[in-house]
């Protein structure tokens, strides 16, 4: 019983952090995400220590929560996102998804090679530097009703392109430092997997739900098309952990096939107190994941200010030129819209921590960077939302 209180104390803290921090940062004219991520900061083991290490281990219920709020959050952003719109802006979002990838990587490699690093761990810190965190940009896309935006759309898109290539990085530095060398059919065989599941699932699914949605009204429950959409969105999240991807892949498609329903509106509006309760988790604990002890040195400091340039100057580089299409300044809300890491850089951190690749130190430089992006994108990506008008129908975009 006495564990059972302490669990639920720690969800209230947590969760009350939240809405504090949001409401902090709103009152400052931020967006409510930096907030909350600050708020786990604050609360983490760094700081006042009301989250302990040990209960944002993956598995454990705070992690377990996180990880069902950003799948939630892509859930819903698939819901306001139809799959005849992410066609129009297709080849520019791959062009984004591709530079968005290289630009950092060969960015990252070149600065970790250049600090005294070999080349083998020097690409494993460079795919640290890879992936985009879509639930981040997302989140502030949705808190500023921009989802139908041609640059979210773009964003969006890429940030599917980029989870794959981000994934095949990994795999490759990942088997050259554990010696097994390169193996280019393997990739390929997991490539195509990949592609297959989303265009599969993008395509067909779609056009099943567009077909004939009344099937999700068919049992008794008046909640019955909500339920079995939430179980798609599960499944589909389970199935890309499979393929290698992130699960917030799958649960974005599943959104995106749901938008094709003629319940599509009461599905936004249902979903809206799960994301209320589910998603300050996601972000609370990616805050409390850094550990500020070991950066507490001018040499620390001095390198994490680096890397996190290093970030943001290249992916808003990759960004900027693959969406150059839309124009100068559309282009560069998709490169701000594709800086933040996140917690994909925090996975990619813990892989090569676990891996003896990295130190306490650079381990601790490539979280703080993954939460400094994350922290210093919103506010940039709001202001630009707010000061430039949507693009229309740029010719580049068809």
């Amino acid at each position: 019983m006495h564990h059972d209180s302490d669990i639920l104390l720690t969800l209230f803290l947590v969760f009350v952090a939240a809405q504090i921090g949001a409401e902090i940062a709103q009152r400052l004219r931020l967006p409510g995400v930096v907030g909350e991520i600050a708020a786990g900061c604050v609360i983490g083991p760094s700081l006042l220590g009301w989250i302990s290490p040990d209960q944002i281990l993956p598995g454990m219920p705070l992690d377990v929560l996180a990880e069902i709020g950003v799948v939630l959050l892509l859930f819903s952003v698939g819901l306001e996102t139809r799959l005849d719109d992410l066609k129009k802006v297709g080849k520019v979002a791959f062009l984004v998804g591709l530079l968005g990838v290289l630009v950092p990587f060969a960015m990252g490699g070149v600065w970790a090679h250049g600090s005294g690093f070999p080349w083998g761990k020097s690409l494993f810190i460079a795919a640290a530097f890879v992936a985009t965190s879509a639930g981040i940009t997302a989140r502030v896309l949705q808190e500023l009703g921009a989802l139908q935006r041609v640059e979210s759309k773009v964003i969006l898109g890429a940030a599917v392109i980029d989870d794959i290539l981000a994934m095949l990085l990994l795999g490759v530095v990942v088997s050259l430092q554990g010696g097994q060398g390169f193996e280019p059919v393997k990739l390929l065989v997991v490539l195509g997997s990949a592609v297959g599941f989303i265009v599969l699932v993008g395509l067909g699914g779609a056009r099943v739900m567009r077909w004939n949605s009344g099937w999700l009204e068919k049992p008794h429950s008046a909640h019955s098309p909500l339920a079995i959409v939430l179980a798609i969105c599960l499944g589909l999240a389970w199935l890309s952990t499979l393929l290698g991807l992130a699960a917030i892949i799958g649960a974005f498609l599943a959104g995106m096939i749901a938008s094709e329903t003629h319940q599509q509106h009461t599905l936004e509006k249902q979903t809206q107190p799960l994301l209320a309760l589910l998603t300050p988790f996601f972000f609370v604990i990616t805050g409390s994941k850094i550990d500020l002890a070991q950066l507490a040195s001018a040499e620390a400091m001095g390198m994490l200010a680096i890397v996190t340039v290093i970030a943001i100057v290249s992916k808003l580089v990759g960004g900027w030129l693959g969406s150059l299409a839309l124009g100068r300044r559309a282009a560069t809300i998709v490169g701000f819209g594709m800086v933040p890491r996140g917690e994909v850089g925090v996975v990619v951190a813990s892989l090569g921590l676990a891996a003896g690749v990295f130190s306490d130190r650079i381990y601790a430089v490539i979280v703080a960077m993954s939460l400094l992006t994350a922290m210093v994108t919103p506010p940039v990506l709001a202001w630009l939302l707010k000061r430039y008008p949507a693009a229309v129908n740029p010719s580049g975009a068809e």
